[in-house]
């Protein structure tokens, strides 16, 4: 297709070729997720599985591109499927508006090339890796991007190869629990700072808040995808 002209400069049309027949199931379409979506349909990924059971709210706006004041209240998936048709209209998106946890059916994995991990929960993150472990899916996850304001500093790597980031701790703690010896993520090696209260208003009942820009998940997020069709490409 002719809107694929320009990658096929760089990657060549047998890479596209092998782009357009893959399946990516993406976990989470928040301002990682939903930019991992964004990458993909644009590389000519031809075929999405999409997770997320959230409504776009108001605050998703600074950080989201499916968040828009036109689509506050619709479901995520259902935003981000047409987004992605909009993008390629042969391209095929199937939805599931569902919460994961370990005692989901992950049925949906089948027939997946790559599985990407964008969710917050580290228990929901930790089955889905379990997942797709048992089933021979590669996948990646994004660790922490909250509380962070230096898009530069992020790198991909074997999560037991990482330092400084919390979430990494904490995972490479229970994926050793679970004879999990390796796993492809995206991190920040920038501390995370304290969120400034001044004038904060909403949910004012959370135990533990996480502030965000527009630039730091959304890099995350085109990292993530552009490694998700590097290997791709490459295999």
């Amino acid at each position: 297709m002719d809107q694929f002209v320009q990658t096929s400069l760089v990657w060549g049309n047998k890479a596209l070729q092998k782009l357009n027949n893959t399946k990516i199931a993406i976990f989470g379409l928040g301002g990682v997720g939903s930019y991992v979506a964004e990458g993909l349909a644009r590389a000519g990924v031809g075929s999405f599985v999409l997770v997320d059971n959230d409504v776009v709210d108001i605050t998703n706006i600074n950080r989201q591109i499916l968040a828009l004041h036109s689509t506050i209240g619709q479901d995520k998936v259902s935003v981000e499927k047409s987004r992605i048709l909009d993008i390629n209209p042969v391209a095929i998106v199937d939805t599931h508006k569902i919460f994961c946890s370990k005692d989901s059916n992950y049925a949906i994995l089948e027939g997946c090339s790559y599985v990407v991990d964008a969710i917050d929960t580290i228990s929901t993150k930790i089955a889905l890796i379990e997942k797709c472990t048992q089933r021979n899916i590669p996948i990646i996850s994004a660790m922490g991007a909250g509380n962070k304001l230096d898009p530069t500093l992020f790198e991909a790597t074997d999560i037991f190869k990482t330092s400084v980031c919390p979430v990494c701790r904490v995972m490479r703690t229970e994926l050793k629990k679970r004879g999990i010896k390796s796993l492809k993520v995206v991190y920040s090696k920038e501390k995370p700072i304290t969120p400034n209260m001044e004038g904060y208003t909403a949910k004012l009942g959370d135990n533990k808040v996480i502030g965000s820009t527009p630039f730091v998940p959304s890099v995350m997020g085109l990292i993530l995808a552009n490694e998700v069709a590097k290997d791709i490409v490459k295999n």
